[in-house]
């Protein structure tokens, strides 16, 4: 996403002082305003796809326990026929526990990883705005 630099708007050579800066002020204005509205929408287009992914998560989630739930009752009936059902239960509950501890700390440093959510389009572009109204006073004084 960039926002288009309108450059219609040129100084006269015999502009005053006062006009100058009301120009640059005007400028000023409608370029941070422009900045604004494309960290906003970039903003946003990110959250609407966030959302709809949590909501598939969410579904698959759902369907996923019940899976496992079946899963982790045809492991202890399996383990059953080698060994007293307690013990199996307790064995499949001590692997469950071990896999849910590697993913919780390997979760912890993906989310880590992700922070901040930085509206890295619009950083850039205000880094261009900078630039360009750089140049633009250089070009001014000269």
């Amino acid at each position: 996403m960039s926002v288009e630099r309108s450059t219609t708007e040129h100084p006269r050579p015999d502009a005053s002082t006062a006009d100058l800066l009301r120009q640059l002020s005007e400028q000023t204005t409608r370029l941070v305003r422009d900045e604004v509205e494309l960290a906003k929408a970039e903003v946003s287009e990110k959250g609407k796809r966030a959302g709809i992914g949590a909501g598939m998560f969410g579904g698959a989630g759902a369907f996923g326990f019940f899976a496992f739930a079946a899963l982790t009752g045809a492991i202890v009936a399996a383990l059953d026929l080698a060994m007293a059902t307690w013990l199996a239960a307790l064995i499949v509950a001590a692997v469950y526990g071990a896999v849910a501890g590697v993913l919780a700390l390997t979760g912890k440093n993906k989310v880590k990883q992700a922070m901040p959510p930085v509206p890295q389009d619009s950083v850039d572009s205000v880094k261009e705005d900078v630039q360009w109204t750089k140049t633009r006073a250089q070009q001014g004084r000269t």
